[in-house]
């Protein structure tokens, strides 16, 4: 009987002592994070599969800015989508070989740090918009956007390999146990990781909403002692309300960005990373995962054009003709 239980508790009963152990969670538990993280992964994969339809079939919304946000909505539909091999460890066994989990942290990688540098531009582009509007059709271009999301995915791909090259040598090395999935990051791999997708990108965005901030509010102030002046001559319009939307909901997409990813990344940069406890960790990740459900969410609490498009997209109104010229800015 003993034998038995012991067995039951393991990921590979057949290979005895080689096997990693079951979590040994409580059912309930169990079946609550089944639950949750399979309704948050269908949320996330839905709503960020409708910005993406909603940019990409509306010519209109093919604006840089959009451009930008399309980015960032193909990185959390991704990372919607790979929440379902984070299911499949609710019970701490990894059964799809250790092949398969170097494959799957790359993936989570490339996402991941796309989204850092996709957020970064879209730092650059309010920057632009605000700092320095009379210019920002002639530097912000379709063009340039495209290039500059192309060279963030592409670096995020070849940063990879150099991250994850012991890994990629010996899938498994690092794993104690078969069912286990781990990956370790050594020294010069872990100091690329933090300068480039943490540090540096974090003080780029502080940087440049500091000079926004500051420029926002002496252009309000400004609009409000010369209501009727200022870039007449160059047909220029600046309201409070184009301010409100280009600083306020692209800094909020940025603050929700780096406060959802800052407790991760801070314990691997305070080198605590293996004193969390497992409650920490899972707290951590659902954080981490939760950004990329609610970037849709604010997208449709600000932006008028999103809660039009999925209107069109949920009445089947995409499928007429002339729909993707429809304008719904």
């Amino acid at each position: 009987m003993q034998t038995q239980e012991k067995e039951a508790g393991l990921c590979f009963p057949h290979l005895q002592n080689s096997s990693c152990r079951r979590s040994g969670r409580p059912p309930a538990e169990s079946m609550l994070m089944y639950i949750t993280l399979s309704s948050m992964s269908v949320l996330t994969v839905a709503l960020n599969l409708l910005v993406i339809i909603s940019i990409s079939h509306f010519k209109r919304l093919q604006t840089p800015t959009n451009l930008l946000l399309l980015s960032l909505a193909v990185s959390d539909f991704f990372v919607g989508l790979l929440v379902v091999f984070q299911i499949l460890l609710i019970d701490g066994c990894w059964f799809l070989g250790d092949v398969m989990c170097v494959g799957y942290y790359i993936v989570d990688y490339v996402i991941t740090s796309a989204s850092v540098e996709t957020v970064v531009l879209i730092s650059v582009d309010c920057y632009v918009a605000i700092c320095e509007p009379l210019q920002y059709f002639m530097k912000v271009t379709k063009r340039r956007v495209c290039i500059s999301v192309s060279g963030c995915w592409i670096f995020s791909f070849l940063c990879v390999f150099i991250v994850m090259k012991d890994n990629l040598r010996q899938p498994g090395r690092h794993n104690s146990c078969y069912g286990e999935c781990v990956v370790v990051f050594d020294q010069f791999s872990g100091l690329v990781d933090i300068l480039f997708f943490f540090i540096g990108p974090v003080s780029v965005v502080v940087v440049l909403y500091v000079r926004v901030f500051v420029v926002a509010v002496s252009q309000a102030r400004a609009m409000r002692s010369h209501p009727l002046s200022v870039h007449g001559s160059a047909r220029v319009t600046l309201k409070k309300s184009d301010l409100k939307s280009a600083a306020g909901t692209l800094g909020v997409v940025v603050f929700v960005f780096i406060l959802c990813l800052f407790p991760s990344y801070s314990a691997s940069l305070t080198g605590q990373e293996t004193l969390i406890d497992a409650v920490s960790a899972a707290f951590m990740f659902f954080l981490a995962f939760f950004n990329s459900c609610l970037n849709p969410i604010i997208y449709a609490f600000f932006y008028p054009w999103f809660r039009k498009s999925i209107k069109l997209i949920m009445t089947l109104g995409v499928l007429k003709a002339d729909s993707r010229d429809a304008n719904l800015m």
